[in-house]
């Protein structure tokens, strides 16, 4: 159906070409989407040209798949993957570098497939932002010139990110010139929420304004997670029943990320206590002994490279939508059964959040209601776990309705 404004019937005869004429059927124009990922949410690839490997591990190898490869995740071939993975941290510049004779990359910027799909090879395990993204498709998107996809070296914390912070600046520009200068959204899950706040900070108030519609943010980890603590302590199996914590700890803890992830001061109270064994505790103050007595002095250190972009929690002045899980068992406190903790396996005891993140970060975006103009909404999903909420009903028909305003 159309309407002709401004036009007697006579003047529609004569002069048509100059009636003002609306459609009731043109549809809005869709505001262009950039998928900023998570903690192990990006593809990684690897070239390895060692001199020295157990007789079971490469030395040398072209450009292969390092994550997700499902392949290399398994005994023995994950030694070889942690060894190959895991970064080393210099004190004197306070930055991290891979393993001797290991180059490591992040394919695929910009092209959504790659945190659509984090293992290249489609297997459904590997699974990301692939059911956002086709109901982004079904609503008339196209991938890559509406939907981006903004992966980056999720090991570091964003201390090392600066051209990750560039290049991401870059593509939001060119995607609103390509895109008849319509303003962008960001979807971001899980760690890809604080880097975006962190992205967003670094950007003026007009920049802000001319170039970003919204954030919409799936689990965000805004104020850390206990699950950090448990890494440092024990490693995390990715709750597989292949997989061994206590193999991968030796990689997940030389993260900087990790580091990054721990409990925010702004949330956790100075007293309150994140483990404890027979004889003492320790408190959300006492971090750093605790650091020392695992015998892992590095991980403070790097916490502390990345505390300065913790404590700046001001609102991001965007339109924002936080939607995460809740209501189910995430890891509150480490308890340990002796007072030596640098070789022992704690006991978990359990709070509520979304099974990976703590519940207070998960709605620590609620702090920023009335502190900025722009609207934010937040939405609690009672029984989805941090994973869940990248493909669960209610979050893609969200999606799929606020991307239509």
């Amino acid at each position: 159906m159309k309407i002709f404004i401004g036009c007697t019937p006579l003047l529609l005869i004569i002069f048509t070409e100059v009636c003002h004429v609306v459609s009731f059927n043109q549809k809005k124009p869709l505001s262009p989407v950039i998928f900023i990922p998570g903690d192990g949410g990006s593809q990684l690839e690897a070239k390895l040209n060692k001199s020295d490997a157990p007789l079971y591990c490469s030395k040398k190898a072209n450009w292969y798949s390092l994550w997700l490869n499902l392949e290399l995740l398994v005994v023995p071939p994950v030694y070889c993957w942690v060894e190959n993975i895991k970064l080393y941290y210099d004190k004197a510049t306070r930055t991290t570098h891979n393993s001797p004779g290991v180059d490591i990359r992040v394919p695929g910027w910009g092209d959504p497939d790659v945190v659509e799909w984090i293992d290249p090879t489609h297997n459904k395990a590997g699974a990301y932002f692939k059911d956002i993204a086709n109901v982004l498709v079904d609503l008339g998107y196209e991938r890559k010139k509406n939907i981006h996809g903004a992966p980056y070296d999720f090991r570091k914390g964003p201390s090392e990110h600066n051209q990750f912070f560039i290049d991401l600046k870059k593509l939001v520009e060119d995607t609103y010139e390509r895109n008849s200068k319509l303003p962008v959204t960001f979807i971001s899950h899980s760690m890809g929420s604080p880097m975006t706040l962190v992205f967003l900070h670094q950007q003026t108030t007009e920049w802000r304004r001319k170039y970003i519609k919204r954030q919409i943010s799936l689990a965000g980890a805004w104020a850390g997670s206990m699950k950090a603590v448990k890494v440092f302590a024990m490693g995390d199996d990715l709750d597989s029943f292949f997989l061994s914590g206590k193999i991968l700890k030796q990689e997940q803890i030389t993260n900087p990320s990790t580091a990054w992830l721990l409990p925010s001061p702004l949330f956790w109270r100075p007293s309150e206590v994140l483990v404890e064994t027979p004889s003492r505790v320790y408190t959300m103050s006492q971090l750093k002994q605790f650091f020392s007595d695992i015998d892992y002095t590095i991980g403070w250190d790097m916490r502390q490279d990345n505390m300065h972009f913790t404590l700046n929690f001001s609102p991001p002045d965007v339109e924002l939508h936080c939607l995460y899980g809740d209501g189910l068992d995430t890891v509150e406190r480490l308890r340990y059964k002796k007072d030596t903790i640098a070789d022992e396996t704690p006991k978990l005891v359990m709070g509520k959040g979304d099974g990976t993140v703590n519940q207070r970060s998960l709605r620590a975006c609620h702090a920023w209601i009335g502190r900025q103009s722009a609207n934010i909404t937040n939405v609690a999903l009672n029984g989805v776990d941090h994973m869940g909420v990248l493909a669960h009903n209610d979050v893609l028909n969200y999606i799929k309705n606020i991307m239509q305003t």
